[in-house]
């Protein structure tokens, strides 16, 4: 595509024709594209041409037309540029802030793709997701990206993407190149006259070092940067790439990684530290039992679980902690151990062996006669100090005598010099300090403007005030007699940094302040995302651009809100349904939800002139719900007919028809008006409120049911009859009473389980045993398998033998008598007979009462008798059945008494 424009290469208006001609001509194109004032040709000219054809015109023709062209497409020109220029400006003033904000997007992305390209070569061999300096390094490289964000601490102006810089090497910050300059010859300038050592000597002005703005790195006067390098230094004045990081060559970075490991930077030409080294080594845990392995070389100090073991400095323990790095702690245990000289004991800690108390040595020196006067030491205690060759206090003369004896004064005089440096003690030898000096000398002052005459060992100070200007310029000194070495200005400087939010707190000083060191966070609404800034910028610094979704709560009943991004602006209106449940129906509302409304609200009160407004503000208000529009089908109170009625206007009406519901008795209908109807099973039965049937009932009774419903009409079938039929039970023994629907719907077998009386058989085996099995119809089933046990004795009654009652016919019912029971026979037969007389006495005793029991029955509750509406019968229908029952029970138990009597006979 060719970058020469559109009204350049023939194509704009008025030149389409002019080509055709000339090339009809004969004449190249580009001559037609030359560039200068007669290049454009008009349209009058053009037409004409091309109706008749190629013709040659005379020149004077020719150049008036030529001119005219020219005028005509200039003010084209001119017209098309001020409506191009208008179209511009209103574009601009209509674009909205999502326009703007497309650009940032924009940049967002780029910056990613940047990012992404940066550490390329470092992903593959290191999780960017297991350190928190790699994500440190990622946020440094989008600070750098982001337009607006990096600011000069000198100039506090943001620092372009194509603007010279230099970074320090201390805390990576950027500052421009010129202003770091002034920087440094202004701290050098500052230093030199504030300082004595450097204004004196002009040799040690070259080794003044400067530091930086913000971090206070030492640097030289060699370091001064004078020229511009990309960040891993290796590319001068790079060039701008908007592909690449800001102030970068594109490289790989290359420097040595921090702290020194031997391994290079792999990630591209970066601003801010390199992150930690990715390398694999193999490396062993500090306490050396586990076996080495591959880590990172930025972790390879590493800790096992295993107990370190070492052995402390007492020399008897071993560490109990885990493996740990650096040297063990001190042996915790404790132990009674003596201090230097032995005589305290403590418990101290074990790896605190040697200890000093607070009490004098008080040992016995060398020389028998005095004793240490040292606090408790270790080692000897050392030759006696007055032992040997000692010197009177003057230290002229020498004396050798026993430690005993004190060495007097020589009496020549002291001589020794006094603290004044000038003169000599006057004093006779004497012990302890030589006192002050007393002669009288002329003295100057400190300033040097004034003398007196004074003690030598008192100084002389004048009281006038130093005039002179401290290190600041600004303040006088104020010393009173001052030597010209005047302080520090010690005031705070307290002017307002170029952040003009704090003030300089650093002592009165010249030139310049530094720069204010502190950052400002500036974040956006949600406070999730957050760029940092030199304080002072952070008014002119827009917020970052936050990803995250808006965290405002709702202002509706929705529980959140339409997904869209952080802001500062109003939330947008909710677009979702209202979906609210309606009053008075369970339709929810389909229209958008209106809880938060921008209603506008006028002032209607009165206005005091034609000239006045009336004031509009703007109120959310909830608005209510629409009337519910859904329509219902209505049926009417009857249920015969069903229209479609709105939600909102729905209510109860009747139709008038005849109810015509089934009543529950199943043979009529109700004959009431259409009216509501409660408890209805369906839509053919009659409710609670139909008319209920008086007749009675005409359903037919069961067979084997001789009694009457008692119930007014009701639908089939009849209620099951609780009348009680009463019958005797297999073993004649109890009357039973069973309820008439039981007995008529039950079967053979369940028949004879509601005739039996659950009791045992009263009846006589042929053994003469009862038979003991439960009530049961027809003979006895243990006929013949009695388990009842016997004891079978001799006609002697010596001899006896027990067994089982079937097993009896075995022996006839006798047993037979031995030799021994014929000897015994005569003495034992009378006894023997009177104890079958006792012995048969008690057991007709025993079935006598047995006898009685059986023909009294059982104990008989009083039956609740249930109170029923019973037609009046007569005394045989009313108990003639009874008494033929009655009648046949006792001529059974009179034949039975008469059977048992003589069974006893």
């Amino acid at each position: 595509m060719s970058s020469q424009p559109a009204y350049l290469r023939g194509r704009g208006r008025g030149r389409g024709q002019a080509n055709q001609v000339v090339q009809q001509n004969g004449a190249s194109a580009h001559q037609t594209r030359q560039p200068g004032p007669l290049q454009p040709v008009s349209n009058a000219w053009s037409n004409q041409s091309s109706k008749n054809g190629p013709s040659v015109r005379s020149p004077t023709k020719d150049s008036q037309h030529l001119e005219t062209s020219l005028k005509s497409v200039e003010d084209l020109f001119a017209q098309a540029r001020k409506d191009h220029l208008e179209s511009a400006q209103k574009c601009l003033h209509s674009m909205k802030g999502d326009d703007l904000d497309d650009s940032e997007d924009e940049e967002e992305d780029i910056g990613s793709i940047v990012l992404n390209g940066v550490f390329k070569s470092y992903a593959k061999t290191y999780d960017q997701n297991g350190s928190s300096d790699v994500h440190t390094a990622q946020e440094k490289l989008l600070h750098s990206f982001r337009s607006g964000t990096s600011a000069c601490l000198v100039c506090i102006e943001t620092i372009k993407k194509d603007e010279a810089i230099w970074s320090c090497s201390g805390c990576y910050c950027m500052f421009h190149i010129p202003c770091i300059q002034k920087w440094v010859r202004e701290g050098i300038y500052q230093k030199q006259y504030s300082s004595e050592e450097f204004s004196k000597d002009e040799k040690n002005t070259h080794n003044i070092p400067w530091f930086c703005p913000k971090c206070r790195y030492e640097y030289t006067q060699s370091q001064c940067p004078n020229r511009y390098f990309c960040f891993c230094g290796k590319e001068q004045d790079p060039k701008f790439d908007p592909w690449l990081v800001p102030h970068s060559c594109g490289a790989v970075c290359g420097r040595q990684i921090k702290p020194n490991c031997g391994h290079t930077c792999l990630l591209l030409c970066h601003p801010g530290p390199c992150p930690p080294c990715p390398a694999m080594v193999k490396s062993t845990c500090h306490c050396g039992k586990s076996a080495a392995r591959m880590v990172r070389c930025s972790a390879r100090s590493w800790a096992c679980k295993s107990v370190c073991g070492h052995v402390l400095s007492c020399g008897q323990h071993k560490c109990a902690e885990n493996c740990h790095p650096g040297e063990c702690s001190p042996c915790a245990q404790t132990s009674i151990q003596k201090c230097c000289c032995g005589k305290t004991k403590a418990e101290r800690p074990c790896d605190s062996i040697v200890w000093k108390c607070d009490m004098v040595c008080g040992k016995i020196l060398s020389c028998g006669n005095h004793r240490c006067e040292q606090v408790c030491h270790a080692g000897p205690c050392g030759a006696c100090p007055r032992a040997g060759a000692r010197k009177c206090p003057c230290g002229k003369t020498e004396f050798q005598r026993p430690c005993l004896e004190d060495i007097p004064t020589c009496g020549d005089t002291c001589g020794k010099p006094l603290d004044c440096g000038e003169h000599f003690c006057l004093q006779r030898c004497h012990n302890g300090k030589c006192g002050q000096c007393i002669e009288r000398t002329v003295k100057k002052c400190r300033c040097g403007q004034r003398q007196k005459e004074v003690a030598c060992a008192k100084e002389f100070l004048c009281d006038k005030k130093c005039n002179n200007l401290r290190n600041c310029g600004v303040h006088k000194c104020n010393r009173k007699c001052c030597d010209g070495n005047c302080s520090d200005c010690e005031q705070i400087c307290g002017k307002t940094l170029r952040c003009r939010n704090h003030k300089c707190p650093s002592s009165c000083h010249k030139g310049p302040c530094y720069p204010c060191p502190l950052t400002v966070e500036i974040t956006c609404n949600c406070k999730k995302t957050k760029i940092s800034v030199p304080c002072g910028r952070e008014r002119d610094t827009k917020p970052p651009r936050c990803k995250q979704p808006c965290r405002a709560p709702s202002e509706c009943h929705h529980p959140q809100r339409q997904k869209h991004r952080c802001h500062f602006e109003e939330c947008p209106p909710c677009n979702f349904v209202c979906s609210l449940e309606l009053k008075g129906c369970q339709h929810t509302c389909p229209a958008s939800c209106h809880d938060s409304v921008r209603t506008r609200i006028e002032d209607k009160s009165v206005k005091i002139g034609p000239w006045d407004a009336r004031p509009v503000r703007y109120e959310k208000q909830k608005k209510p719900c629409p009337p519910c529009q859904v329509p219902i089908p209505v049926q009417c109170l009857g249920l015969h007919e069903t229209s479609e009625i709105p939600c909102s206007k729905v209510s109860p009406y009747s139709c008038g028809r005849i109810c015509g519901r089934s009543l529950p008795c199943g043979n009529h209908v109700c004959q009431r008006e259409c009216h509501v109807v409660t408890d209805a099973e369906d839509s053919q039965s009659a409710g609670a409120d139909c008319q209920p049937c008086e007749l009675g009932c005409e359903v037919d009774r069961p067979a084997g049911c001789t009694h009457r419903c008692r119930k007014p009409c009701h639908p089939p079938p009849c209620p099951p009859c609780r009348m009680m039929v009463r019958m005797r039970c297999h073993c004649q023994t109890l009357l039973k009473h069973v309820e008439c629907n039981q007995w008529v719907a039950a079967s053979a077998s369940l028949k004879e389980t509601l005739q039996s009386c659950g009791e045992p058989c009263p009846k006589e085996m042929a053994c003469g045993h009862p038979c003991g099995a439960i009530c049961h119809p027809g003979s006895c089933p243990n006929t013949g398998k009695c388990e009842k046990k016997v004891v079978l004795k001799c006609r002697c009654k010596r001899k006896k033998k027990e067994m089982v009652c079937k097993d009896k016919q075995s022996f006839q019912g006798k047993l037979e008598c031995d030799e021994s029971c014929k000897s015994n026979k005569k003495n034992v037969d009378e006894a023997k007979q009177k104890e079958a007389e006792e012995e048969e006495r008690r057991k007709q005793e025993a079935e006598l009462e047995e006898f009685e029991r059986k023909m009294k029955g059982r104990k008989k509750k009083p039956r609740k008798h249930r109170e029923e509406e019973v037609e009046e019968e007569s005394f045989c229908a009313r108990y003639g059945y009874y008494a033929v029952f009655l009648a046949l029970g006792l001529a059974s138990a009179s034949a039975g008494a008469y059977v048992y009597v003589q069974d006893m006979l």
